[in-house]
């Protein structure tokens, strides 16, 4: 997949193209229908497909007293499964105060109209643009009539009773509902990290973890839980730890990984862990010795879930 970072990288190639317009965060079961879809139809017709999307998030720019700001996928990830659902081409448009400003008719008329002479736009059903939301899919339908392109509005995609949207999977994924995550996901959550050297109380407990420094802010409540270590190419079983060692008197939050059937010194590496199955809160116990037994258990459990995944 090619990757254009501003609207003056695209080049001609990707003139009268089959779009579609979106932040994408997650790439979620919705985003995945829609871009398959565009893909599928413009290898049809013969034209390019082309997914146009913003970096930072609007909101950040737009409200930026939210903190902390909950992302399910980095850029990098965001793209890789766009790829993956077979997109020619991603379009990065760099967000900013100055960009918010432009309206919907600009965005239309302008950019998808006169620069990208677009064959046909796919979209969401509650898909809004421009400067205080001005635009949304009747504006485009109007405006593909008189520009000549096609517009498709996609209904809302459904689970069971659910419509999926990344609101709804930041929200379990803040109540560690990690199974239903995984269900309008389509896979598992996943937060990346680097290794970095931690007090050593899992090596005296006979429970080595890797300490990670996690790339995301969207984290799990504090607890135990059943996950998967992508590491080097190799996947491991893990119990990972989320919060802070009540046993120790220690307030300090860490994000901290046991893996399965593994020895070696990783620090400095990068991990990726993919959440499955959350076991248990922390708990405070009465001394290392019973708080190494439960470890024991955890591990055990871990094993159970996940050799059946």
């Amino acid at each position: 997949m090619i990757i254009f970072k501003g609207i003056e990288r695209i080049t001609k190639y990707f003139r009268e193209s089959f779009v579609t317009i979106g932040n994408f965060d997650g790439v979620h079961l919705s985003h995945q229908f829609i871009c398959r879809k565009l893909a599928t139809e413009a290898k049809e017709a013969g034209a390019k497909s082309l997914v146009i999307t913003f970096d930072p998030h609007p909101k950040m720019i737009l409200h930026p007293n939210i903190r902390p700001f909950y992302l399910i996928t980095t850029l990098a990830e965001k793209l890789k499964l766009l790829e993956n659902c077979g997109i020619d081409a991603t379009l990065v448009i760099p967000f900013s105060p100055e960009y918010s400003k432009i309206t919907a008719q600009q965005f239309v008329y302008e950019f998808l109209g006169q620069k990208l002479a677009v064959k046909k736009i796919i979209v969401g059903h509650d898909y809004t643009f421009g400067q205080a939301r001005q635009g949304n899919s009747d504006y485009l339908i109007c405006a593909g009539n008189k520009l000549g392109f096609a517009v498709e509005v996609v209904d809302a995609f459904k689970v069971g009773n659910d419509i999926v949207s990344s609101t709804l999977i930041r929200n379990l994924i803040l109540q560690g509902e990690m199974g239903c995550v995984y269900g309008y996901l389509g896979r598992w959550y996943n937060v990346a990290g680097t290794v970095v050297s931690g007090k050593g109380r899992g090596v005296g407990l006979g429970f080595p973890t890797a300490n990670l420094e996690p790339e995301k802010e969207l984290l799990p409540p504090p607890g135990i839980y059943a996950a998967f270590a992508e590491l080097e190419g190799k996947r491991y079983m893990a119990a990972l730890n989320i919060g802070t060692k009540p046993t120790f008197a220690d307030d300090t939050n860490t994000f901290e990984a046991y893996l399965l059937d593994f020895t070696g010194d990783i620090r400095g590496k990068k991990i990726n862990i993919l959440f499955v199955e959350k076991l248990r809160d922390i708990v405070k116990f009465d001394n290392p010795e019973i708080l190494k037994k439960q470890i024991a258990a955890d591990v055990e459990k871990v094993r159970e879930i996940l050799l059946k995944k």
